[in-house]
Order: C-alpha cells, then sequence, then structure tokens
C-alpha cells in the first residue's frame, strides 16, 4: 500500500516524530494493530497533523440536551451500571464515560478533582471525542474500530492527550446495531486488559436492560448450557412475542444459537431455535418455580436449560398499585406494615426514602423479581437489615396479604429446625403437641417464607428442603400425607454461600434454587444515607425531641459500625436514655469511647463473605512484600487493607519508579509526564509514605 504524507507535516515533538514515522514506515509490520490503523487513518482520511495543537470540540448546552433527549433509552440504562462500574475501580483518579455514535459524551462519572483537570480537555459533558476529530483515543477508536480497544498514553494521535489512558468498548441496541461507547479514561500507566473486561461485562448488562426498556410487553427468555449461569451476565435472552416470534436477543444468545446476526433470528419461532413451544416452556417454568428447565437445540445436538417468564409489563400490572414502588422503604428503620410484628411496634414509623442508590437499585431488582415469582437471596453483613429488606420485598409483591412466616436457621437448636419448618402430626415424637404443628412452610401457603441465615442450615435437611422447592409439597414429620404449598421464597445468609459450596457444607443444587436473584446490602459504614438513617433510628429509639450534637455525629460518622444497624439501634437507644432530653454527646456514647475501633482505624474487619475488606489480604500482600521503601519510606500497613488489588498493582509500579529515581519525586514527575501536585494527590491515595517531601534536591 502506498503512503504520501500530506505536505507541511512538520513534526516537531517526540511523540508526533514517532507517530509519523510508524505512519510511513510500519504499515506492513503493524497493519493489524488497531493503535497502527488509527494513526493511519488520522494522517490519511482525516489529514490530522499530531504535532498541530487540537483545540477540544464542546457542543454547547441546548444542542447537547437535544442529543440527551434523543438517547434518552441508552442513558437510563446505562447510568446505574456506569456508577457501579465506577465504584468498583474505586479510583479518584478515573471517569467512567458514555459517548453517542458521534463520539459525544453524553454522561460521565468521575470525581470532581479529575473532572476538574481534565475538563479544559474536552472531556466532559458535550465533549466530541471523534476520531476524525480527536484523533486516535479509545471512544472514537472503538467506534471508528467498531471493538473493544486501549489506548494508552502515547498511543493517542495528538501529543495534548498522552497524559490520558483510555480504554473503551462498544454497547449494541436490541437490533444488534451500534448505539454507544463506553469508555474509562484514567492516568494509569498500568495494561488496560482488566479495564476492557469489566468495560464489556457492564456493556453487556447495558444492553439486557435496553432489551428489557424496549420489549416490556414481551416474554423474556433466558437460557445457557449451564444451569447456574442462567440469571447471570452470561445468559443468553430473547425477548418474544405471544405468538412466539422472537423480537431482540443479546449477543450471549447470538453465540450460543450460532448466529451472526440480528437478520438470522428476527422473526424466528421459539419452534425454530428449540424443541419445544412458548406454551410449554411457560407451564414448565412456572412448575418449576422457574428454576432452569432442559431444552433442546432443533438438532438435538445442544442441550439447552431455560425459563420462560411472563412480560414485565403483566407483571407490573399484577402488583398494581404497589406502596412500595411510589414510596420506597427505608431500609434501616423499620416497615411500616398493616400487621406490626411483635416487639417492633416502637420502630415502626413513618420515615422517609432510602437515600442510598445501591438499596434503591436492589429493592426496585427484588420488587420486578418478586413480581414473577424468582427466589430471592439477600446478602450482607450481619445486622445490615436484610430482614427489614425481606419484608420490604414482602409488602411490594402480589403477596403481600398472604402471610410472612420468618424462621432463623441459626437460632435453632438442629433437632428443631426439621419440625419448625415441616411441622408435624400428633404423636410424632416425645413431646410434640397433642394436636401436631403445622410448620412454618405450610404456614406460608399463600405467602412469603423468608428463610434467615440459610447458610447456618445442616446438609442433611437441605436435601429435604431442596425436594420441597423442587415439587411445591410438604409432608409433616410422623405422616405420609403431603400437602401442596405455594409461596414466595426469600433467604438471607452473612455467609458467603458459593464458599461454603465450594467447602463441601452447602449443596450447590440448592444454592441454585434459592439464588434465582442475588441482591447484597451494604454494610452501614458504606451507606451514603447513614446520617440521615442515625436520624430516624435515634427518633424512633429516643423520641422527636432526642437530637445529636455535632460532636456525636462525627463520632457516629466515623465508627466502624461492626454491628451494622443492630449496633446502631442499641447505641442510641441508650444514648438517648443517658441524655434524658439533652443533645447527646460524647459522654452520652461510652460504647465508642476511645480506644474503640473507627472506621479510620480499621480495628475491625467486615464481617466475614460480604464486607469490603475482603481483597486485604492480595492488597495489602501487594504492597509490603519485598517493598525497597520499607526502611527509609515506612507505609502504614493497616491502612493497606482498604486497597483493592488494582491500585495495589499501581501501587508496586509506582514504588519501582521512586526507588528507581532515589525518591526525587520531581523525577518521577517528569518520567509520568504529571504535575507534582497530581503525583502527591496518587502517592497520597495509594499510601505511600514519603519522609520528607520536599527532598527533590
Amino acid at each position: 500500500m502506498a503512503l504520501t504524507l500530506s505536505k507541511g507535516i512538520r513534526p516537531v515533538d517526540p511523540h508526533a516524530d514517532r507517530v509519523l514515522d510508524i505512519v510511513r514506515t510500519g504499515i506492513q509490520e503493524q497493519a493489524s494493530d488497531p493503535v497502527t490503523l488509527s494513526w493511519i487513518r488520522c494522517v490519511e482520511q482525516y489529514h490530522l497533523h499530531p504535532d498541530k495543537p487540537h483545540a477540544p470540540d464542546v457542543l454547547e448546552r441546548v444542542p447537547l440536551e437535544e442529543r440527551r433527549a434523543r438517547h434518552a433509552a441508552v442513558i437510563e440504562c446505562a447510568r446505574y451500571e456506569m456508577t457501579t462500574l465506577y465504584q468498583q475501580l474505586a479510583d479518584s483518579e478515573m471517569g467512567v464515560v458514555l459517548t453517542d455514535t458521534d463520539g459525544v459524551i453524553l454522561h460521565m462519572v468521575s470525581s470532581p478533582e479529575f473532572a476538574a483537570e481534565v475538563g479544559p480537555l474536552g472531556l466532559r459533558a458535550g465533549g466530541i471525542w471523534s476520531e476524525a476529530g480527536a484523533g486516535t483515543n479509545g471512544m472514537g477508536t472503538c467506534l471508528a474500530a467498531g471493538g473493544p480497544v486501549s489506548v494508552r498514553r502515547d498511543d493517542h494521535f495528538y501529543t495534548q492527550y498522552t497524559q490520558l489512558t483510555c480504554s473503551a468498548v462498544p454497547v449494541y441496541d436490541p437490533g444488534g446495531n451500534i448505539v454507544a461507547a463506553l469508555d474509562v479514561t484514567s492516568r494509569s500507566l498500568l495494561m488496560q486488559q482488566h479495564i476492557l473486561v469489566l468495560l464489556g461485562m457492564t456493556a453487556r448488562m447495558i444492553e439486557n436492560r435496553l432489551i428489557d426498556r424496549q420489549f416490556r410487553d414481551a416474554h423474556p427468555l433466558h437460557f445457557h448450557s449451564r444451569p447456574e449461569f442462567v440469571y447471570t451476565l452470561h445468559e443468553g435472552k430473547l425477548a418474544v412475542d405471544e405468538d412466539g416470534r422472537v423480537l431482540a436477543a443479546n449477543r450471549s444468545a447470538m453465540f450460543q444459537l450460532g448466529l451472526q446476526s440480528m437478520e438470522q433470528i428476527r422473526a424466528r419461532r421459539i419452534e425454530d431455535l428449540f424443541q419445544t413451544s412458548l406454551a410449554d416452556m411457560l407451564q414448565r417454568s412456572a412448575s418449576s418455580s422457574f428454576h432452569p428447565v432442559v431444552t433442546y437445540g432443533t438438532d438435538a445436538a445442544l442441550r439447552f436449560f431455560a425459563v420462560a417468564r411472563r412480560p414485565a409489563s403483566q407483571a407490573d400490572a399484577a402488583c398494581g398499585s404497589l406502596g412500595a414502588a411510589a414510596t420506597p422503604v427505608p431500609i434501616g428503620t423499620t416497615a411500616t406494615r398493616a400487621r406490626p410484628r411483635p416487639g417492633l411496634a416502637r420502630a415502626a414509623q413513618p420515615a422517609a426514602a432510602i437515600e442510598d442508590p445501591r438499596i434503591v437499585a436492589q429493592l426496585e431488582t427484588g420488587r420486578r423479581v418478586i413480581a414473577r415469582g424468582t427466589p430471592v437471596l439477600i446478602c450482607g453483613e450481619t445486622g445490615s437489615g436484610k430482614e427489614v429488606f425481606a419484608h420490604a420485598l414482602h409488602d411490594s409483591s402480589a403477596r403481600a396479604a398472604g402471610a410472612f412466616v420468618a424462621i432463623n436457621c441459626a437460632s435453632l437448636p438442629e433437632n428443631l429446625i426439621e419440625s419448625e419448618l415441616f411441622g408435624y402430626s400428633a404423636g410424632a415424637f416425645t413431646g410434640a403437641q397433642r394436636a401436631g404443628r403445622r410448620g412454618k412452610i405450610l404456614q406460608a401457603d399463600g405467602g412469603t417464607l423468608f428463610l434467615d441465615e440459610i447458610g447456618d442450615m445442616p446438609m442433611e435437611l437441605q436435601s429435604r428442603l431442596l425436594r420441597v422447592l423442587d415439587e411445591r409439597r410438604v409432608t409433616p414429620l410422623g405422616t405420609e400425607e403431603t400437602h401442596a404449598v405455594e409461596f414466595q421464597l426469600i433467604s438471607a445468609s452473612h455467609r458467603h454461600l458459593l464458599t461454603l459450596v465450594r467447602e463441601g457444607r452447602f449443596r450447590e443444587d440448592l444454592y441454585y434454587r434459592l439464588a434465582g436473584v442475588e441482591v447484597h446490602l451494604p454494610p452501614l459504614r458504606e451507606r451514603s444515607d447513614k446520617l440521615e438513617l442515625m436520624r430516624r433510628v435515634l427518633a424512633a429509639e429516643g423520641g422527636a425531641d432526642a437530637r445529636l450534637s455535632a460532636e456525636a455525629e462525627r463520632i457516629l460518622l466515623a465508627y466502624f459500625w461492626p454491628g451494622n444497624i443492630r449496633q446502631l439501634r442499641h447505641v442510641l437507644g441508650a444514648a438517648a436514655a443517658l441524655a434524658d432530653g439533652e443533645p447527646i454527646t460524647r459522654n452520652h456514647l461510652p460504647a465508642l469511647a476511645p480506644g474503640q475501633p473507627s472506621h479510620a482505624g480499621g480495628e475491625h474487619p467486615p464481617a466475614p463473605g460480604y464486607g469490603r475488606g475482603e481483597p486485604a489480604q492480595a492488597a495489602a500482600g501487594g504492597g509490603t512484600a519485598g517493598d525497597p521503601s520499607r526502611a527509609g519510606h515506612a507505609d502504614a500497613a493497616p491502612g493497606l487493607a482498604k486497597l483493592n488489588p488494582i491500585q495495589a498493582n499501581e501501587r508496586r509500579l509506582l514504588l519501582q519508579m521512586l526507588e528507581q529515581h532515589r525518591w526525587n519525586v520531581s523525577n518521577v514527575a517528569k518520567a509520568l509526564d504529571v504535575s507534582r501536585n497530581t503525583l502527591y494527590r496518587k502517592i497520597h491515595k495509594l499510601q505511600i509514605e514519603v519522609s520528607h517531601p520536599d527532598h527533590d534536591a
């Protein structure tokens, strides 16, 4: 391929010289490299100059709002997933960005500090990052190439963007067309393969949301060749009309069915893909309580596990005017109920709505799947409000008029769990009631059965519970008579059940039966609405006149709360009694006296299984063993537990560079092409202690 550079291009800096040299001489050697191909397009097709300063193009407010209105669906479906990804990455020196197919930034999630730093470069809402305008970059090159791409610092076409690292993946609409690009932009020096994996997963979740949103009147059909992957990110998903015709499919469905484009599947019937009909699949799915059932491809060579459901619009109609849909239930305070539970009337107060976005999203997810009869597994630390959350789901379900029956599997002796769950007939065993007793499962018929601390159920009873869930029939002890039951199942555990499965302490088949959908409640220390929650709990425990001093608020917000909301309720109840009408101060919080664990001190790890501290061992280990700086630049070892694995890797790399430059921060900043202030923020964030911050002589 012949290549001629446009006249007038004069490389004036090393980066521009390198770009043009590779474009001029490296075509044959690197023709398959997406960055090289992008550089060639920039020079040959767009006639861009790498050494020429590029003024960022940004849309004005009115055209930006018009564009956002046209893409409202993808923005709505992406907002929550982008926020979740940002929280997973846990790096304030990065942003998660969504663009349309023209490269215009529609939505961005980042820290205010990072947004202020990169805003002048055009990395803000309205910024235009098409490859034709901004040269090689993550968003624009992803759209131009039609696939995932990572553009690290010097991979950018323009010199002014070489301080950034961008990774982006395309997002597809239900028709199989690219509708957006999802990007993570940071100052990271690391390879971005892990970012691309997380971006790909997030894009698939957005695509599934787009299908759900556009086809609310269609039957969703979930399938996979392995049953444990149904209801997960890896499942195939079809939207099917009442006549059994396929309206849309996600990428996993296309891959599993061996199809290349939506044209190959659109308007096909279920019978053309599987050895079943929609009516048969709906009937079998309902009979199995929406646990995956076996079906085969039309050629009988492939076996799938599938679940078909009624349309979301019908499920919402069945829920009708649910109070929880219009007024979110305050998780962390006891929900007001038509039939108050004994002993909780004092706490049952009308309260403000939830403000923590994660719990709002989890409650909405739970409400939707409960409407379709899907089992829900609630995961969270001890005292984080799992039973209250379960009550909220029950109250917003079609079974709200039925009983809510709770049993704590950890609080009952092993010899009583079986009789509590299944009941018994008269004279079934010594000490049995003369008339026998209905078990909890029978009591829950027509309502909701809540199995708290399910991870503590003995193995021998797990098989009996599994049979009840499969057959929807229960046999009391001491009799052969069976009773048909229908109930909504909700389970909860502070243990990590998959770990118990791997250790052989929990049945794998029961786990997948219970975890139709898993929801995770954050611990109190991580909730964004904890101050408002504390005030509501105080009002419930101490009355409307109880109030906190500014000092008490600071102490409560800084505390680690290993016992979560349960501990908070006890602490505030005691404080209100001690204050006796006066503002609560430090003196009224003896349980939180100096020397007790606080959030900053990190003396209490989260409860096992569901705490942010799980990666602590890897993160801490990554930054201490073999650290050359330990002698002269000591690290605060307890704080390293807060670093996630990505930050731990970045920390190791930065420590190596500091050691190479003999801890001269100015030289390291020059080598990284960042300001000293930016580098100092990164050093502080990664918990690297510099003995003499100004020893750059």
